[in-house]
């Protein structure tokens, strides 16, 4: 660590208050977090820039070492307050980072990798014209110091933007182009960083879509090594899951169209094209447009989640199902009273014979004297307890063979309405056993019932892909040695046609059609049987299982599932309501 470090951490620490100023004077923001060395900027995770802000704990961190070696030292205004807009204004915080990237994917189709080069120029220009302009700083001068000599046109045009934001003479950051489009399309970029300056989500798209033909001639390398050191991508690894992604919000779906289609920036106004997956005819409230799990996850690791694939998988499922699940138990207070002793009070001749107390009188004075020693006992009133009501535990077995959906690369409802009954169950004081089995092949389960709402989750929304159906020889090793000691448990079964044929199968002796049997008289809290199938299909084994005392529905597309699992869970775990309250509107992604 060298004495010249030290002095330059100490001059630029001095101006720490003053940068956060820039923005407001109530900002608050540790210290940065100062690097002399490589080992230093390794641990803080300051992997190709100088500078940066981590938006999950909003550290900023700064490499001392290369802002010398850069001859930036006189810069830390600017630089410093740079990373602090990062955190007041664009994109502040990790949940607007991945909104702001699902709207950027959507303008470079074929070119999503180049998502976070393009997130992080859209919001260094935003951050830099509001420095400028209303801080007075000289951003221009920081970037004249980084620029090199490339005659790149992306490299061009993003210079250019500033130029033109800025209001300097062409040539100030970069070579004329000599292009007239090229200019067109600076003016272009100028003018959605100024329209959309307070609505920066809105126009993230319309920025990627302008870039989208700029990228194609060598995807942005030019620029990255003209900003090598101020280009961070993102604000390094975060274990942290922001929620809210997994729904498209409703700009998101037709914010990618090209600045000049934009009337807001082109002064033209543009007929509105409607949106078919909007709505369908009769529909009274719109409908909801989700992420598939595969894209869900892309732009998780776009804006720098660094968590296990499994994790996010069962964040998105959570996610999808929370609109569905019941709401939290509520106990109302009964109106009913019952009587309670509180004291003693005089009794006069005057009074009812019945109210008076003999044995307390006589504890009070061997004499009896009307109104002396005479008491009779004074009684208040106490709520009656509500009865306790135990819930049933939940079995779920879900077919899980090779017909079935992976749920880590697309949606999976099977696995989608699992996870809306099991988080009611447990939301109502039931325990849970979750079984996937694809047999004759493989099966994994939670082994017991418990409440573990994350490991049900896990087990829920993993993935074999083995054999034709649901192992129904699977029951006999959870219920055979049951008895009324153990609380009562519905079975739930989602499964399609072919688990007739495996109800004829033999295991060590036994047909599948003894062990559904006697698993749901030992479970003793009724079952039920969810085909993806038209009822015609298996008339005769479903009158067999109603005859056991299952009960069966179907589901024609496994999208009807999801509002099977609604009414189920209200009326198994939700009771005092009605299954006539208001519910989300499921649809596609």
């Amino acid at each position: 660590m060298s004495y010249e470090l030290l002095q330059l951490r100490d001059v630029w620490a001095a101006r720490w208050p003053e940068a956060l100023a820039l923005w407001s004077r109530f900002t608050q923001l540790r210290e940065p977090r100062w690097c002399f060395d490589r080992a230093d900027e390794k641990r803080e995770s300051l992997a190709s820039s100088f500078a940066m802000i981590r938006l999950d704990d909003h550290a900023v961190v700064i490499s001392l070492a290369q802002i010398h070696e850069q001859q930036l030292d006189e810069f830390p205004l600017e630089i410093m307050g740079h990373e602090i807009g990062h955190h007041v204004y664009c994109p502040s915080d990790l949940a607007d980072q991945a909104r702001m990237i699902a709207r950027i994917r959507r303008g470079l189709p074929t070119r999503e990798q180049q998502t976070g080069l393009v997130a992080n120029l859209y919001s260094d220009l935003l951050i830099n014209d509001r420095l400028m302009r209303q801080a007075n700083l000289n951003m221009a001068a920081v970037y004249k110091k980084l620029a090199g000599g490339s005659a790149d046109k992306m490299w061009t045009l993003y210079m250019r933007i500033y130029e033109i934001l800025w209001s300097l003479p062409a040539g100030s950051l970069v070579a004329p182009s000599g292009d007239p489009a090229l200019d067109a399309d600076a003016a272009l970029g100028a003018r959605l960083i100024r329209a959309y300056a307070k609505d920066w989500l809105k126009g993230a798209g319309r920025f990627a879509a302008l870039l989208f033909s700029y990228l194609a001639e060598n995807e942005g390398k030019a620029v990255k090594i003209a900003l090598r050191g101020w280009l961070a991508t993102d604000g390094g690894p975060s274990g942290v899951i922001p929620d809210g992604l997994v729904e498209i919000d409703d700009d998101e779906i037709d914010g990618a169209i090209h600045p000049s289609l934009d009337p807001d920036l082109s002064g033209t106004d543009l007929p509105e094209a409607p949106d078919p997956a909007a709505s369908k005819p009769g529909d009274s409230v719109p409908r909801r447009r989700y992420r598939e799990p595969s894209e869900y996850k892309e732009i998780l690791r776009s804006a720098g989640v660094d968590v296990p694939d499994s994790e996010l998988t069962i964040r998105y499922y959570r996610e999808r199902a929370l609109p569905y699940v019941i709401p939290f138990p509520v106990r109302e207070l009964p109106s009913s009273r019952e009587p309670l002793a509180e004291g003693l009070d005089g009794w006069d001749a005057g009074e009812s014979l019945e109210q008076l107390d003999v044995m307390e009188s006589l504890l009070a004075s061997e004499t009896i004297i009307p109104g002396v020693t005479t008491v009779q006992r004074v009684y208040g009133t106490d709520s009656g307890s509500p009865p306790e009501r135990e819930p049933v535990d939940l079995y779920v077995g879900v077919d899980c063979s090779g017909s079935m959906a992976n749920p880590s690369v697309q949606m999976s409802y099977p696995v989608l309405a699992g996870a809306i009954i099991a988080l009611s169950a447990l939301r109502a004081g039931a325990r849970v056993m979750v079984t996937l089995s694809g047999e004759p092949g493989s099966f994994s389960t939670t082994g017991d019932f418990i409440s573990d709402e994350h490991e049900i989750l896990r087990i829920l929304t993993g993935y074999l892909g083995t054999g034709y159906a649901f192992g129904i020889h699977r029951l006999a090793g959870t219920f055979a040695a049951r008895d009324r000691r153990n609380r009562p448990v519905h079975i739930l079964i989602v499964t399609d046609h072919d688990i007739f044929v495996m109800l004829r199968e033999k295991s060590y002796g036994i047909d599948g059609w003894t062990v559904e049997r006697e698993a749901l008289e030992k479970a003793r809290g009724g079952g039920t049987f969810v085909l993806h199938m038209p009822a015609s299909w298996g008339e005769s084994g479903e009158k067999r299982l109603t005859k056991d005392g299952w009960e069966v529905a179907h589901v024609l597309q496994w999208e009807d599932i999801v509002e099977f699992a609604r009414e189920f869970s209200l009326r198994k775990y939700d009771q005092p309501r009605t299954a006539a309250a208001a519910a989300p509107t499921e649809s596609g992604a």
